[in-house]
């Protein structure tokens, strides 16, 4: 379960009319909301106050999502279901900010467990989205169950380009040979793929049972899948409508490589 990741921005009002509807619904002046809702915008919002720098500088958000899905956790377990959540902490860059969350979100569970009067288990861990979260993967995985790659952003942010205003260009890129292929299409195997390779060996290098995985628009692209493979990743994920290939793929892979038992001849 991902936590909150967005910029908050793209969810308040922004006309005078939604203003004033959100002022109503939070029973505070005009002003005061219009004032709040100017000082959370930005220029370059992708890059701005989202994903853990919004869990750090607004606690009460992450503390939310962490209580709901403890409870949540309770629930299904007293229904039967045997749920241990993995909690993942978005767009992280350094240790310290692993470090922050954590200890909210560790507050948070046994809040609800001395509440609930219940025991649950959970994993927390990183999605690794910037390139300084792949270099400095080794001690942020001290902290981590799990290292996932967001190739999306991390691809956005290693090539300095923007996925969603590319396209404006990439087709001139792939005809000259520029790019072989649309990097937000194919995993880059060169360029973000050394980093993945990079993060996920400093990972295991500090926390061998750790477990690393590729999470994004990637996880369904064959030739992607197969370089996860080659790297011992231990799985992928995908956008549903894409898991039919991605699953194809990843048995195809499965079938070529050489049998791992010994035979005797």
């Amino acid at each position: 379960i991902r936590l909150f990741d967005p910029p908050l921005h793209e969810f308040l009002p922004q006309d005078r009319e939604g203003l004033r509807e959100l002022a109503e619904a939070l029973d505070r002046p005009l002003s005061e909301v219009t004032r709040r809702v100017e000082a959370l915008s930005e220029f370059n919002p992708m890059l701005g106050m989202r994903g853990v720098r919004l869990g750090i500088t607004v606690p009460e958000i992450y503390d939310m999502q962490a209580r709901a899905i403890f409870e949540a956790t309770v629930e299904a377990s007293r229904r039967g279901a045997a749920v241990v959540p993995e909690v993942m902490i978005p767009l992280v860059s350094a240790k310290r900010e692993v470090e922050l969350v954590k200890t909210r979100i560790d507050a948070v569970a046994a809040a609800v467990k001395t509440e609930q009067k219940a025991d649950f288990d959970y994993r927390l861990g990183v999605m690794v989205e910037t390139p300084r979260a792949a270099l400095r993967a080794g001690e942020i995985a001290q902290h981590a169950a799990f290292l996932s790659f967001g190739t999306n952003d991390l691809t956005q942010m290693t090539y300095g380009l923007s996925r969603d205003d590319a396209g404006r260009f990439m087709g001139a890129y792939v005809q000259q040979g520029v790019y072989a292929e649309d990097p937000f299409h194919v995993l880059d195997s060169d360029g973000v793929g050394e980093l993945l390779l990079i993060g996920s060996e400093r990972g295991r290098e500090v926390r061998p049972e750790v477990t690393i995985s590729v999470c994004g628009e990637h996880g369904g692209n064959p030739e992607s899948i197969a370089f996860c493979r080659r790297a011992g990743f231990d799985y992928v994920s995908c956008s549903p409508f894409r898991v039919p290939v991605a699953r194809l793929a990843a048995a195809h892979f499965a079938l070529l490589e050489p049998r791992q038992d010994s035979e005797r001849i």
